[in-house]
């Protein structure tokens, strides 16, 4: 059976530890089914993708989005939804109505997108169209390589367990309208995620955690919890094994959820405004409702 052959793209390292940039693709044009293959080994080797200069629309967006799996609907966070495209999440800054966009301070620390949910994405898309004149920028870690750098030890004493992730942990949840928050409490109870996931296409093991949703590991307390959890955050972004994207105006980048954490950073001037959009691939079936 003819298979057609998967081209070497044109590429430049993003980091010391991970993430690399794709030169000369145009999303505006269909891809073809083996460019796309060569796409996904680039991204499951290298947790993040940088594409520039991509002046696409939101289909073309959201198309480009399919080669890679099954899309969200996000139908628990439908306020965050953009109106015509329930396939893209918005994320912004821009009043609506006269009041505060409900997205103006999502992302504002380190996570995983929807790891309180019981089938975290694989993958997220990332449009940036709308940028500050000076900040805006976004911080990723590999969680891989900062898994890979433990010592066997600590890694032993991880590999496992289970930590609870929920949603309502999150700071800026307490900013919001206690309507919404009510609304998403129902949509999104604690979750129970391997605290190590090997990674469903490489089986590489990576740490899974969330800095401000994880509160404690199953079979201990919190206090018990806390010093190890905060040492895995800390050593998760230890310099080596992060890097700090500075957006330009139609930037794409696209994360692994399974190897990677993010942080939107607030580094920009009150009244600065920020539009982007993000596709989110579905992964597989993970977690077990928290009971406890």
């Amino acid at each position: 059976m003819h298979r057609d052959v998967v081209p070497a793209l044109d590429t430049r390292p993003l980091s010391y530890a991970f993430g690399v940039e794709i030169r000369g693709l145009d999303l505006r044009q269909p891809l073809a089914s083996a460019t796309a293959t060569a796409v996904r080994q680039l991204w499951n080797a290298h947790g993040i993708i940088l594409l520039r200069g991509q002046d696409i629309t939101p289909q073309q967006l959201i198309d480009f989005s399919r080669h890679f799996g099954t899309l969200d609907l996000h139908e628990t966070l439908a306020p965050f939804r953009h109106p015509q495209h329930p396939e893209l999440f918005v994320l912004s800054t821009i009043p609506v109505d006269g009041k505060p966009s409900v997205s103006e301070n999502v992302g504002r620390h380190w996570h995983s997108d929807l790891s309180y949910t019981l089938r975290p994405p694989l993958g997220s898309i990332f449009h940036a169209q709308i940028l500050p004149e000076v900040g805006g920028d976004t911080m990723f870690c590999s969680t891989q390589a900062a898994y890979a750098a433990l010592s066997p030890t600590l890694q032993q004493m991880i590999e496992g367990r289970e930590a609870v992730h929920d949603y309502m942990g999150v700071e800026n949840m307490k900013k919001r309208d206690p309507a919404l928050v009510a609304q998403l409490r129902a949509a999104n109870p604690p979750i129970a995620q391997p605290l190590v996931r090997a990674h469903n296409e490489t089986g590489a093991k990576c740490l899974y955690l969330s800095e401000q949703m994880t509160k404690r590991i199953v079979g201990m307390t919190e206090r018990e919890s806390i010093p190890i959890l905060r040492m895995l955050f800390e050593h998760c972004v230890d310099p080596l094994f992060t890097y700090r994207h500075q957006w330009q105006k139609n930037d794409i980048i696209m994360w692994d959820n399974r190897s990677t954490m993010h942080l939107a950073l607030a580094d920009f001037a009150p009244g600065a405004h920020r539009y982007c959009m993000r596709t989110t691939i579905l992964g597989e079936p993970s977690g077990t409702l928290f009971q406890g």
